[in-house]
């Protein structure tokens, strides 16, 4: 499940699909828990905000849970189905994320260009102070990436369709919903992220006191 996107800060200010594309600014890796430059629409024009990746846990705010909704379920679900309704619907720009199958293995996928994930939002009350956070929405995985595998992935919005899941073209849920589907015949580089090795710690000796503890 992906858990981790990189972007260019830069990009905040491209809020139109091809936008980011102009950037030149230094790539930035983004995980959970980190504030996204999430696009909203409000009054019919666009603009980014920051959310933290991930609802807080009812149980310890300071838990990011959910990170993720399922499209399939975003209009029933009750931690996603107001958001979804009302339009606290976002994108995301990424210039690749993550995806890491069972053995936990991160492998990078990054497209041909830069990609809109589709998110949903909320806003919450952190000890009389507000908090706005978002979550990925996932789709059943393509072919590439059942091949890790995994089975799922996240909702990459076509171009066409950004204007109807920001809610700037009036559509119906159902509409909005079949924005969310998993994107086929990918032209994608995967290469399988490498931890970096920890350092084998030298040997004590008098002359290195601190190799001592």
């Amino acid at each position: 499940m992906c858990g981790k996107i990189r972007a260019k800060p830069g990009w905040a200010a491209a809020v139109s699909p091809g936008g980011a594309a102009a950037s030149d600014a230094e790539s930035r890796v983004y995980r959970v828990m980190n504030d996204l430059p999430v696009i909203v629409c409000d009054g019919g024009e666009r603009y980014v905000m920051p959310m933290r990746w991930g609802f807080p846990d009812p149980a310890d705010p300071r838990r990011p849970r959910p990170i993720h909704a399922r499209a399939e379920t975003i209009d029933v679900t009750p931690s996603f189905a107001a958001a979804f309704r009302d339009g606290q619907r976002g994108i995301v720009l990424a210039e690749s994320f993550n995806e890491a199958p069972e053995d936990g293995a991160q492998h990078v996928l990054t497209p041909p260009r830069p990609v809109g994930i589709a998110v949903v939002w909320r806003r919450f009350e952190m000890g009389g102070a507000p908090l706005l956070a978002c979550v990925m929405v996932t789709v059943a995985a393509n072919a590439l990436l059942r091949g890790l595998p995994t089975d799922r992935m996240p909702a990459l919005l076509d171009d066409t369709d950004w204007a109807v899941w920001l809610g700037e073209t009036p559509a119906s849920p159902e509409t909005v919903k079949a924005c969310l589907k998993t994107v086929e015949g990918t032209r994608w580089t995967m290469t399988r992220e490498e931890r970096a090795a920890a350092g084998r710690r030298a040997r004590p000796t008098v002359s290195d006191p601190p190799g001592l503890f």
